[in-house]
């Protein structure tokens, strides 16, 4: 599985890390210059989660963001809820 989130469509993501050297001029310094700049990755915070997709659970990574925002329906937590049929002629 990619490091995608189902919900949200939310992947890695590509930055930088700068590093500065000095002293502020509000301080009283000369001011702060950049030494090195390098390239980062911004991971998303997802989680395996249970979630029912066309009336049946599957497994999916979703972003703790979309668990939140509430885009994640998880199932019932009796496995016979899905599974077992009613007759034609039974009573509910």
């Amino acid at each position: 599985m990619p490091r995608v989130c189902h919900f949200t469509g939310a992947k890695t993501r590509r930055g930088n890390v700068c590093k500065y050297r000095g002293k502020a001029k509000y301080l009283g310094g000369v001011g702060v210059k950049t030494t090195s700049i390098k390239p980062r990755r911004f991971k998303p915070n997802l989680q395996v989660v249970t979630t029912v997709i066309d009336g049946t659970p599957t497994r999916v990574k979703a972003s703790v963001r979309a668990i939140r925002q509430g885009l994640v329906n998880k199932p019932i937590k009796r496995k016979f809820a899905y599974t077992r049929r009613k007759a034609a002629g039974e009573i509910a």
